[in-house]
């Protein structure tokens, strides 16, 4: 095996090429597009910094290994179509050390370029056949593309297969009318790698057919749109352009004293609003009255039949959603079917209009994250009619269809929808803080001033009236005409009071 391993990098493909005997129109037809696409999508899925590994693929004999690299490279900033184009220009149909054209092996081209080409790391795969499996001759093609199809969907290494089905009609020694590319994402940071590749759009700019889903069929088979949302002042919904459903709560909302209502029409309508409702002696929610647009995301497949049952998820607390149906049933994949519900927004979990929190957001928005789960069980899919008949089209006689028949432990599947509420806070709160330390200040600012003023008091000692100047916090002593202590004059903020008297002494304040 002469596939070159790829070391460590931002992200790594590995591109196997089918050059076995059945793959002869697409080499001798002068109209064949098939190398020109090849270098494309090559060129479309690597950025600078990614390894890539280019190679050619039919089945391994003695003296013939398979996978064979035709080019290893660690991609800078210059474009690397010179070089693809030269590793594919001499590629042709490959023969056995005996003369006789190569088979096919498409379970060992994977297995090959995941153990040695990978070398178990993270990567991108990416297979392009004309989706005839036969190793060793074997004509039993439905019942090996079975047994790649089993591995795709029990490997678990890949995390995520796409396959993209193209018209490619050629005509040789051989004929045929389409191509099959697949993908396949290894491990956990491949599959982020090939969502990256896919939410960028550059693929879709060389292969614009929808990818066929082959693996996972238990993640995200269906989206919710939120189509309307009852118009009641307070609460104002908004889907971003991430996705996030966003309610916007205003902090002065008075909250009504009425339970939510059962559902809503999912008919077109601005995304405002919501139901506020409390109950007596519990803390305030707001119940949001939401119609939503059910998609089916899973393509190729219908969504035959599922039972439904949604639930909010915010400040760890899971609170069930009312949804207007529990089933859905003949769902083809793109359409979408109304579904109307009644949720409620845990606002007691928000911080108060008059909290320390509140007065800190003066101005923007406390933020609560959350989620809206919704789980599909007892799903039942099958094989669109559509994609059937396209399938036929482009390998006539190929039992693909049915191999691509999910597994039957595939009967359940989930999807998320990010949450976020938001309370926005005025700046009332920090004005009437900063008015309040403003009033402090001055009332301490006349204290000082008044605790610093001299003031004039008269006493009387033994009979005879004096005026004396204090000021507050001060104490001063009294003494009668012998000279001797008779009392203590204290004053304070408040007026002005005397102790320590001797006794029998006659000491007085005033005159």
């Amino acid at each position: 095996m002469t596939c070159a391993p790829i070391a460590a990098s931002a992200a790594s493909h590995v591109f196997l090429v089918q050059n076995s005997g059945w793959m002869e129109p697409f080499y001798t037809d002068p109209a064949s597009q098939y190398k020109a696409l090849v270098a494309e999508v090559v060129l479309a899925a690597v950025r600078p910094g990614d390894a890539l590994v280019l190679a050619s693929f039919n089945q391994s004999q003695p003296g013939a290994p398979s996978p064979k690299a035709l080019l290893a490279a660690q991609v800078d900033d210059k474009s690397p179509r010179a070089a693809v184009a030269s590793a594919l220009a001499a590629l042709a149909t490959a023969k056995k050390p005996g003369g006789a054209l190569a088979d096919t092996d498409l379970g060992e081209a994977v297995g090959v370029a995941m153990g040695t080409a990978l070398g178990g790391k993270p990567g991108l795969i990416w297979l392009f056949t004309n989706n005839k499996n036969s190793p060793n001759n074997d004509q039993a093609t439905a019942q090996r593309n079975r047994e790649f199809y089993e591995l795709i969907h029990h490997g678990g290494d890949i995390k995520k297969a796409l396959a993209f089905p193209l018209h490619m009609p050629v005509r040789g020694r051989y004929s045929a009318n389409g191509l099959m590319i697949y993908v396949f994402a290894i491990k956990d940071e491949g599959a982020r790698e090939l969502d990256a590749l896919m939410r960028s759009g550059r693929l879709q700019k060389v292969i614009t057919e929808p990818p066929a889903r082959l693996k996972p069929l238990d993640q995200d088979t269906v989206r919710l749109l939120p189509v309307k949302v009852e118009n009641v002042p307070g609460v104002a919904f908004s889907t971003q352009p991430n996705g996030t459903l966003r309610a916007d709560i205003d902090a002065g909302a008075t909250a009504a004293a009425a339970a939510p209502a059962s559902g809503a029409g999912a008919d077109g309508g601005a995304n405002t609003g919501a139901n506020i409702g409390t109950s007596s002696g519990q803390p305030a929610t707001h119940a949001a009255r939401i119609g939503w647009r059910l998609e089916n995301t899973i393509y190729p497949y219908t969504i035959t039949s599922a039972r439904i049952e949604a639930r909010s998820v915010l400040a760890g607390a899971r609170t069930p959603i009312r949804l207007g149906a529990d089933t859905v049933d003949g769902l083809a994949p793109g359409k979408s079917q109304p579904l109307s519900s009644s949720m409620q927004l845990p606002v007691a979990h928000l911080p108060g209009k008059w909290s320390l929190e509140a007065v800190k957001a003066a101005g923007s928005a406390a933020v609560l994250p959350g989620a809206i789960e919704l789980q599909l069980s007892e799903q039942k899919l099958e094989l669109s009619q559509a994609f059937r008949q396209r399938m036929a089209a482009l390998f006539p006689g190929d039992p693909l269809p049915d191999i691509f028949t999910p597994p039957s432990q595939v009967q359940g599947s989930r999807a998320v929808l990010p949450l976020e509420v938001r309370m926005r806070y005025g700046l009332a709160p920090l004005m009437a803080l900063l008015g309040g330390i403003a009033a402090l200040l001055a009332l301490a600012g006349g204290l000082a001033l008044a605790a610093g003023r001299t003031r004039k008091v008269q006493v009387t000692v033994e009979g005879e009236t004096r005026t004396l100047h204090t000021k507050a916090g001060t104490s001063q002593p009294l003494h009668d005409r012998a000279g001797n202590k008779v009392a203590e004059l204290k004053t304070t903020m408040f007026g002005h009071t005397l102790t320590d008297l001797r006794e029998g002494a006659q000491v007085r304040l005033g005159r």
